[in-house]
């Protein structure tokens, strides 16, 4: 399952129902300083009983309150259902037979919580359920129920399995021809009590596992969130070893016992009476303990490492535990990370921002992040942007992207483009700094050795680093760029051999640049660093390293010269020669040889024909 929105009514500063739709990889929640950005997440981090956040009376809208209200609500609805479920016995039926979706075909959550207290009331489903009160009440029957009903309506004969509750009542329903249905609040404590409760139970189990990362946790290696981990696994290690322990143990019992028995041998010539007193044994079992820390270069400790770097292992612990919930499950796993910029360095910011796309892209893993951090709301898919702002009597509302909202939204947050643009003529939008490196040097090499008659400097067309096709940044630079009426085009690695989501969310962009008039390039080669020379590679590092057309040869190179993967392109690229970037980039069209670099500065070059 996934979650599709969130829905809060009189929770907070959230007053009438707010929907704030959720994106099924990453959403980047955005908006200025108290706004009601963390409210979101914490109001997920309730519903999901999470354990990180609580509901207390406070959570109660006071307006609402002033107006006789006496309950606070926060639903979830979720797609990507599964088909297939069993609810009860061993047979499988689904959300959708059993009506329990809603309007939109989606299944709904409403968890209710009392004014007064914050206490949870109720947990109920809202759909689309039979309006025949009889019909209605079919999940919360017992067996023995079921079956009375089914043999007066005279339905024994179409169940298969007369063991099996869920086909009694398909049976049931068939029966009853067409079946109105209305819209219900279905208390999963009533509405589905059967004999032993496993209903709810069931769907519960299906719910994806949910994990906050709070702005303001604290980041100190003594924190429970960076010791469990690390003392789970030394559990787990010792669990694998206990047949050796044990017989430790035992060497080191009988190697005592020896001692002690000896001891008492001498004891008995001195003091026979008070030594047959005596019996050696162990009070308690040995304790096998250990403190685990993570310590740097010469020993420093995480707790001695500077907020940024501790709040950056914690975020991975925090990532670690997450994950461990859900092995051997097909749950999903929704990562809600506050303010991830806090205490990182600029550069961090960036970073992490840009693992956390790349997890978001994983098959079950959703992503939802706050910030009011310009440089890392830019480099949010547009399509997973939700704006929180405020209405004229300070209530908070969200709005969803399109072009005025964009607009108000890196207003309001500045957002800016890369600069450079104003000595262009013409503009290629790249996904990183590596990307200008390779097409700047490929360009400048093939022109001094004759292949090509100018370069992309020579004809002003300036490559602009977005950090990703359709981020807001790509965004606000594209509107820049047609402000100013320059040309522009794309160019992107293709990503093939890589993960299918990444091949499928570049066919998506190529789609949307192209639908928009404007040319898109892709390399025919997995990555740019799959372009780099062996021989190169060899003659400068003195290390020869192979890779392949579609490995990851980024990774594959930085590890085998022992440097940083993204580094890559910027320190051995610039050692290419125009014969070895031309071998590089051949490929067969019938009888024809041709140079892709090639063809592709010369079609860059056409911007500005």
């Amino acid at each position: 399952m996934r979650l599709k929105s969130v829905k809060l009514a009189h929770f907070r500063g959230y007053r009438a129902t707010t929907v704030i739709p959720i994106d099924e990889a990453m959403t980047g929640i955005v908006g200025r300083n108290d706004y009601g950005k963390s409210t979101i997440l914490e109001a997920l981090a309730i519903f999901f009983d999470s354990g990180d956040v609580k509901a207390d009376k406070s959570d109660m809208n006071c307006f609402s309150l002033d107006e006789g209200l006496e309950q606070f609500e926060i639903a979830c609805e979720f797609d990507d259902l599964p088909g297939a479920l069993v609810l009860d016995e061993n047979a499988a039926t689904s959300l959708g037979q059993e009506y329990l979706l809603n309007a939109e075909g989606a299944l709904e959550i409403v968890k209710t919580f009392k004014a007064i207290t914050g206490k949870l009331e109720r947990t109920a489903i809202r759909c689309q359920h039979p309006a025949d009160a009889e019909l209605a009440t079919l999940l919360s029957l017992k067996m023995a129920d079921l079956k009375k009903l089914g043999v007066q309506l005279g339905v024994s004969e179409q169940v298969a399995d007369q063991r099996v509750a869920s086909q009694w009542r398909h049976a049931i329903r068939a029966a009853a021809g067409p079946i109105a249905c209305q819209e219900t609040l279905l208390d999963v404590s009533k509405g589905l009590s059967t004999d032993s409760k496993s209903i709810w139970e069931k769907i519960e189990a299906q719910l994806p596992t949910f994990a906050l990362f709070k702005a303001d946790r604290e980041s100190s290696d003594g924190d429970a969130e960076a010791k469990n981990p690390l003392q789970q696994a030394v559990k787990e290690a010792q669990a694998s070893l206990q047949v050796q322990i044990s017989a430790l143990e035992q060497q080191i019992e009988a190697s005592v016992l020896d001692v002690a028995t000896r001891t008492l041998d001498k004891l008995r010539e001195m003091a026979p009476e008070l030594a047959n007193e005596l019996t050696p044994r162990f009070k308690e079992k040995p304790k096998w303990t250990f403190n685990f820390t993570l310590d740097g270069e010469n020993g420093i400790p995480i707790n001695k490492r500077g907020s940024g770097v501790r709040r950056l292992i914690l975020l991975n612990f925090f990532r670690a535990e997450a994950e461990k919930a859900v092995v051997g499950t097909q749950r999903n796993v929704i990562y809600a990370i506050e303010e991830p910029e806090t205490s990182q360095h600029p550069d961090y910011q960036i970073m992490l921002i840009k693992a956390l796309l790349e997890l978001s892209n994983q098959p079950s893993r959703q992503i939802i992040v706050t910030t009011h951090v310009p440089a890392l709301a830019g480099l949010m898919p547009i399509d997973g942007i939700r704006y929180v702002t405020k209405d004229e009597n300070g209530i908070p509302f969200v709005k969803m992207p399109d072009n005025d909202v964009l607009k108000e939204a890196v207003e309001s947050l500045g957002v800016l483009p890369e600069t450079g643009m104003e000595r262009a003529k013409a503009v290629v939008l790249v996904e990183g700094k590596s990307d200008v490196t390779f097409l700047r040097h490929a360009s400048n090499t093939l022109k001094a050795a004759g292949h090509l008659e100018s370069s992309l400097e020579d004809a002003k067309i300036v490559p602009i680093l977005i950090g990703g096709c359709g981020s807001v940044k790509h965004w606000v630079t594209l509107n820049l760029a047609d402000h100013l009426g320059l040309p522009w085009c794309v160019f992107l690695d293709s990503d093939i051999g890589g993960p299918p989501e990444q091949v499928a969310s570049i066919a998506k962009r190529k789609q949307e640049v192209e639908g928009s008039g404007r040319a898109f390039y892709s390399t025919r080669k997995r990555e740019i660093e799959n372009y780099l020379c062996p021989d190169m590679i060899d003659v400068q590092t003195g290390v020869r390293v192979t890779f392949t057309d579609t490995c990851d040869a980024k990774k594959i190179i930085g590890q085998a010269v022992r440097i940083k993967a993204d580094d890559v392109i910027d320190k051995l690229w610039p050692h290419m020669t125009a014969e070895q970037i031309l071998q590089s980039s051949m490929y067969q069209v019938g009888a024809e040889q041709r140079s892709e670099l090639k063809e592709l500065i010369e079609n860059l070059l056409t911007l500005v024909a």
